[in-house]
């Protein structure tokens, strides 16, 4: 092994949070630019692509067609000087104190006349080198103490994913999922630096890279040609757009942008993943990449989640990977129904009551008991394996200071979770029911990615988007009632959505029907007659951060 990864390596630069760039890459769609090559779009499907050196890399077999129109694509800042490209820092002072780093030669962009058919075989050095950027990515933004553990070989990763199949019954995947520069044969390198960090991390060009490693089969490395940075996020962007409309809840509109996205991030690794019997995928994500809810992802017969449970790492560093038994822990409930200046959460008293002491035992907390005295103090006076916070959440652009948790009496930032004290003793899992992410931006994505090892828990469930209340209600009461059977937790998650999206989970007669029975509903909801929750608005927002066993 080349390369190995040094887990929370102290950051390589001391400014401060505050000064780095919001690389908000949705608000770059105000910038003049040219539009892409339509012609490249196709490409992802129809391009030939030729198989090397099939032991350690495989090249993506060419996607099934699918009946869609193009998505409209545009380059995000393309070839612009830095006094105009709003992804550059016009500050002087910061440029200077950086300018020798400029210079520094740039290993990972190669001769530009190599092909991606001809990447090289040494996959694993590639996927360590993502692993130690995304790593050090989330360690900077999140100024995390250095840790001494760190995933230094392919042999330490696959025999921790042989312990989880062992100890489960389920066979697991990781996908790397990242941007490379065109023509390149090597990832980017990480750089501590704001300026470095869009310069070279950031280009509209970059083509999309997929990798995977599974327990007992050789990494295998697709490179998807003719896909570019701006072409993909546009297409998140809209999936969003569709997904999220509260106009378009009857219909199917999502379904060209779900299966074209598939097409890029799933299609190419689909008969591997079949071959190799893999059930549960995690994956860890470039920028920009990890506010995809993969859950729904189509391939236009189904969803994701028809075929496997999904989660999301931040890398496989910062996780700890050991499989969590909570079959007989206890969940501290916490949530607040009414909010000074944020909308109410007139389901919340239900969702509460309904976790425990109905599902499992514990204690529950609501409104003005839901204070931060009491959140950090009962963790301490009883062990509880999970902490359930029915409440608002937002994860911001900026520092982490910006980001928060809406308790009855403050705000809980997300800089403040480690002081909570949840690693000791260990909280297996922190449920937020009630999140929301600015889409894109890179500040709120390593905020909601990072919340697990933050918050010091191993795993942490939390939603891409408000869902509406009743959404949320009913997704939580029937995870919560899987969880109790279910091998690993990202299959109670796939199972509870999966009854929402066949419509097992529904409201009618002023009742919310579950697969443990009926639950009354307040008037606010009652009132509102039947209603299935099989839209993917509703169920996949809702994603598993961390530990996914």
């Amino acid at each position: 092994m080349a390369q190995t990864i040094n887990q929370n390596q102290a950051p390589e630069s001391n400014w401060s949070i505050g000064e780095t760039i919001n690389q908000n890459l949705a608000a770059l769609s105000n910038s003049q630019v040219a539009p892409t090559n339509t012609q490249n779009q196709a490409s992802v499907s129809n391009s030939p692509r030729t198989q090397t050196n099939t032991q350690n890399q495989a090249v993506a077999p060419a996607a099934a067609r699918i009946n869609l129109a193009p998505i409209p694509t545009q380059d995000l800042a393309a070839n612009l000087p830095p006094s105009t490209n709003p992804l550059f820092s016009s500050r002087l002072e910061l440029q200077n104190q950086i300018s020798n780093s400029l210079q520094e030669s740039n290993s990972s962009v190669a001769s530009p006349n190599v092909e991606p058919s001809n990447l090289p075989a040494n996959v694993t050095a590639a996927i360590f080198r993502v692993e130690d950027r995304l790593t050090r990515e989330f360690t900077d933004y999140l100024n995390l103490p250095p840790s001494t553990t760190a995933i230094g070989t392919l042999e330490d990763t696959q025999k921790t994913l042989r312990s989880v199949q062992q100890a489960t019954g389920i066979k697991p995947a990781l996908i790397y999922i990242s941007f490379v520069p065109k023509d390149s044969t090597v990832p980017r390198s990480y750089r501590s630096s704001p300026l470095l960090q869009v310069e070279q991390q950031v280009q509209a060009s970059d083509e999309l890279e997929l990798m995977v490693i599974g327990p007992d089969f050789a990494p295998v490395r697709y490179r998807i040609p003719g896909t570019s940075r701006g072409q993909i996020m546009e297409a998140i962007e809209k999936f969003h757009g569709e997904v999220t409309n509260p106009v378009k809840r009857n219909t199917k509109s999502y379904l060209p942008v779900a299966q074209q996205l598939y097409q890029w991030i799933v299609a190419p690794l689909e008969a591997e993943l079949q071959t190799q019997g893999i059930q549960n995928i995690s994956f860890i994500s470039d920028m920009g990449l990890r506010s995809i809810p993969m859950a729904a992802l189509h391939d236009g017969k189904g969803f994701l989640i028809e075929r496997y449970s999904v989660g999301s790492m931040p890398s496989l560093s910062l996780t700890d990977t050991d499989p969590a038994n909570i079959k007989n822990t206890q969940v501290l409930a916490m949530g607040a129904s009414q909010f000074a200046n944020m909308s109410p959460l007139p389901a919340v008293e239900i969702e509460v009551a309904t976790i425990t002491p109905q599902q499992w035992p514990g204690k529950s907390f609501l409104n003005e008991a839901f204070t931060l005295a009491n959140l950090k103090s009962q963790p301490q006076q009883q062990s509880y394996g999970m902490i359930h916070l029915a409440t608002h959440a937002q994860f911001r652009a900026g520092a982490p200071s910006e980001s928060f948790i809406q308790l009855w009496d403050t705000k809980l930032r997300l800089d403040q979770l480690r002081q909570m004290g949840w690693q000791s003793p260990q909280i297996e899992m922190l449920v937020l029911s009630a999140c929301r992410t600015a889409v894109g931006d890179r500040d709120a994505e390593l905020g909601f990615g990072g919340l697990a090892v933050q918050a010091g828990v191993k795993s942490a469930l939390a939603t891409l988007w408000y869902v509406s209340d009743e959404g949320s209600l009913a997704l939580m009461a029937e995870f919560y009632a899987q969880l109790k059977t279910a091998p690993i937790k990202t299959e109670a998650l796939r199972q509870a959505q999966l009854a929402m999206l066949r419509r097992e989970v529904r409201i009618e007669g002023g009742m919310l029907h579950t697969s443990f029975g009926n639950l009354p509903l307040p008037p606010e909801l009652a009132n509102q007659g039947t209603q299935n929750f099989s839209h993917p608005y509703y169920w996949s927002a809702f994603r598993m951060i961390g530990n996914p066993w």
